[in-house]
């Protein structure tokens, strides 16, 4: 079976696409849903662990809005084409979601005491991608992205970006998905960038402060690369290296001066005069769709048993432990457990159809296992075939799922 996410989506029917739907923007069919799930409460969970808070804001957006931010400017040519509503009245599809969130934090007077604020959403920007460019879910129309965007103090910077890059970190070691280096990427001695001299090195200390503080718990390397910001505020970006030995960004902790100044975001300091705040941009888990990509070529399909689609097939070896099987599939379910049942056809095609679908556990259960209240499974990727207690079963896999093991340990 291929590697490529695209031949395991098919196969493995995570995602499917259509004309109708449109070019760059696949369906998620169930299976992928429940990747995308586990995905989007894993995101979650690690910005309320760091005290972010949600907001949800629409895709929708005047066309003023993204001339205030800038967007409009600088990727105007990546925007989808303007929604005229009559009246004067054009919107545009969002091509990101921070000038929502900077309307968010101006829309009441913040004090000094108050912050960080931290706004967090998984929401939905649009790029007008050629189609030329299109590749399954790495490369789409909508992507749907785990955004978090911090209003801080200048004081509060290295804390801050510290504490976004470790989640960032900690987020890919859960997933089992490799990182090779950090990078500082700061700006050259070309023209372009926003902000003063000064603004950049305050920054760029300030990062890189932050940086070697979040790697003293992770173990990887820090490089520097002029040249490499963005036009607004140094960044500090997870990178890894493909087999090809090309280099791409997974994650990315981002200062911006460009939305403070733009939208004249600011908070009352201890003296009462109006500072201006300073806002960074970070990313978790990533987009949904690059990330799922990435997982299904990185495991070649065969997920971790937290992530799998499918994380126990429940076979009967005949029509009469049916009643046995369903129960056990419904008790299974009740716990938030991933499972199917499969009775059409002979054992051993029903087993080579579990194991062609990756799923991460066979268990069978026939006239001796109904007596003896045990299943018959099978680890796919650890190879092992036990019997096991029914209701032992489900304990063991409850709180793998909950503990978002890879692996279930049979010890």
């Amino acid at each position: 079976m291929s590697s490529d996410h695209r031949d395991l989506g098919r196969d493995l029917d995570i995602f499917t696409t259509h004309p109708l739907a449109g070019a760059g923007l696949p369906l998620w069919l169930p299976a992928g849903a429940a990747i995308r799930d586990e995905l989007q409460r894993l995101a979650k969970e690690l910005a309320h662990a760091d005290g972010c808070v949600d907001v949800y804001s629409p895709v929708l957006g005047k066309r003023a809005l993204y001339e205030r931010s800038g967007h409009l400017t600088k990727f105007g040519q990546d925007m989808f084409p303007p929604l005229e509503l009559g009246d004067d009245d054009v919107v545009m599809l969002r091509p990101a979601n921070c000038p929502h969130h900077a309307l968010i934090y101006a829309s009441s007077q913040h004090s000094y005491r108050e912050l960080p604020i931290r706004l967090n959403e998984l929401g939905s920007m649009f790029r007008a991608e050629r189609s030329g460019v299109l590749s399954g879910l790495s490369r789409v129309r909508q992507i749907s992205l785990d955004d978090t965007h911090v209003f801080c103090r200048p004081d509060q910077v290295t804390t801050e970006a510290a504490l976004g890059l470790h989640a960032a970190i900690r987020a890919q070691e859960i997933l089992g998905l490799p990182v090779d280096y950090v990078r500082l990427s700061l700006r050259d001695d070309g023209d372009g960038w926003l902000g003063s001299c000064e603004e950049w090195g305050a920054a760029e200390d300030a990062l890189r402060s932050a940086a070697l503080q979040a790697l003293d718990r992770h173990p990887l390397e820090l490089v520097e690369a002029a040249g490499e910001a963005a036009f607004y505020g140094p960044k500090l970006d997870l990178q890894v290296r493909d087999g090809r030995g090309h280099d791409e960004t997974i994650a990315t902790v981002q200062l911006d001066f460009n939305q403070p100044e733009r939208f004249d975001l600011t908070y009352v300091a201890a003296d009462n005069t109006p500072q201006r705040v300073v806002m960074i941009h970070r990313g978790t888990v990533g987009s949904m769709e690059r990330v799922t990509a990435a997982l299904l070529e990185h495991y070649e399909g065969r997920l971790p048993f937290w992530l799998a689609p499918t994380q126990i097939a429940v076979l009967p070896v005949e029509a009469g432990q049916d009643a046995v099987a369903r129960e056990f599939v419904d008790r299974a379910r009740a716990r938030g457990l991933r499972t199917r049942i499969d009775h059409a056809g002979a054992l051993g095609a029903r087993i080579r159809r579990a194991r062609m679908r990756r799923d991460c556990l066979i268990a069978v259960i026939g006239a001796a296992e109904v007596a003896g209240g045990t299943a018959q499974v099978t680890d796919i990727a650890g190879g092992e075939r036990t019997e096991v207690d029914r209701d032992a079963l489900l304990d063991l896999l409850t709180r793998a799922h909950q503990s978002r093991d890879r692996l279930i340990s049979w010890a």
